[in-house]
């Protein structure tokens, strides 16, 4: 099967994860998606494939020289993201991209333009695979669920081509930050391991946002409006004042590249409770610190003026791989030469996020992120470009064979 064929086949499986239900995986779709993936696996040939309570998947593609070489993995998670629909995906291959803006649903009159979209022209002459602009597509990350599966293929149906151990595993839960909680690294038995979770083809990743989620509280004094003089407290107006305390242009919409920011990410409020919940990210762990102590400083402050109204809750979610990454620096070089070799060029970005391979580099596995080719992820413009996905492969493939040859 074709890796086209099979994300086709994976995107129509609504895997949508949801971090309400405490569960994990968090919804129903990912154990089945799970089961689903274990029969494939066991199907093109890989050996120990199973799936724990818990919907993680793991499978072993054997050593086939008798070389001894470190074991490589790559991993891919299998839920999409609770922003927007995974229900009922309709992808449509748009051939031989021209270019231009591509209608997706002519009724509501939604557009992929590439006044909004640039990155799309970097495409022109591929074949693009986009939705019907009422879902997300689910390149995050159904195509490295696929480029990892065709290249294990690829594998086994040309032995001549040697590697050693490989191990792969499809996780659940990542979109909504609880991806690595219950993998099991020991269990897994990679040296080190590669996410095939980026975008744009040719990217590495190792340097990732330090991540925590606040959420500050305001309690508040409901008085009759009418007789409120001195008496009544707002919480809500209390929330507004605490927000517009943090710097205007340190937010995702005015930044970009290393600069950290306060996202507001939820309001829940009235006049007696309200709750703000952000998240802060930076890629430097100083100023990651530096931002957490401005949130108790203002908790602070706003308690001077209205003593006990505010409370914080804060806790880390995930930090910087790169301090991890920097002691095997080589598997980075690794990835630069397979890039090099599949005809492209390698591009070092920071990612303006995480990913599982964050939180599995401070467990004690190594595990940088590559591209999977998707683009505008987690919404209805989301596309990907064949050609992008077949090179996917062919980077797997290449480092397993110079994994091999070194």
């Amino acid at each position: 099967m074709s890796v086209i064929d099979r994300f086709l086949k994976y995107v129509k499986v609504d895997t949508q994860s949801d971090e309400l239900t405490n569960l994990t995986p968090s919804t129903p779709g990912q154990m089945l998606f799970a089961e689903k993936l274990v029969k494939e696996l066991i199907t093109i040939g890989l050996t120990d494939a199973e799936v724990d309570n818990n919907g993680y998947v793991m499978a072993t593609l054997p050593a086939n020289t008798d070389k001894v070489l470190p074991t490589i993995g790559f991993i891919a998670h299998m839920d999409t993201s609770p922003d927007m629909s995974g229900h009922n995906v309709q992808p449509r291959i748009v051939e031989k991209y021209d270019g231009k803006d591509i209608v997706l649903c002519q009724e509501e009159n939604i557009i992929l333009k590439t006044e909004d979209f640039p990155e799309i022209l970097g495409y022109v002459g591929d074949d693009i695979i986009v939705t019907n602009g009422k879902t997300l597509l689910g390149a995050d990350d159904k195509a490295g669920i696929a480029e990892i599966m065709s290249a294990m293929e690829f594998l086994i149906a040309n032995p001549e081509i040697k590697h050693g151990k490989i191990r792969v595993a499809f996780t659940p839960d990542e979109e909504i930050g609880q991806g690595a909680d219950h993998f099991d690294v020991k269990k897994f038995g990679a040296d080190f391991a590669y996410t095939m979770d980026g975008s744009d083809q040719g990217i590495i990743e190792f340097e990732n946002f330090n991540a925590a989620l606040a959420k500050v509280s305001f309690k508040g004094r409901n008085v009759h409006p009418g007789y409120a003089k001195h008496k009544m407290v707002n919480a809500l107006r209390v929330a507004n004042q605490y927000a517009i305390m943090l710097p205007r242009w340190e937010t995702p919409e005015h930044t970009e590249g290393y600069e950290g920011f306060y996202h507001l990410v939820g309001c829940e409020g009235s006049v007696e409770n309200t709750t703000l919940t952000y998240i802060i990210r930076d890629h430097d762990r100083d100023r990651f610190e530096r931002r957490k102590k401005e949130f108790s400083h203002l908790v602070n402050k706003i308690n001077k003026e209205f003593p006990g109204c505010a409370s914080l809750e804060i806790r880390d979610q995930y930090y910087n791989m790169r301090e991890m990454i920097e002691p095997v620096m080589h598997i980075i070089d690794l990835a630069k030469e397979a890039i090099s070799n599949c005809g492209m060029e390698p591009k070092v970005e920071p990612i303006r996020g995480g990913t599982d391979g964050a939180r599995l580099s401070f467990m004690g596995l190594p595990c940088p992120n590559l591209s999977a080719g998707g683009m505008n992820f987690h919404g209805r413009f989301e596309y990907i470009s064949i050609q992008a996905m077949q090179n996917a492969v062919n980077v797997i493939v290449e480092i397993a064979k110079l994994v091999a040859n070194k």
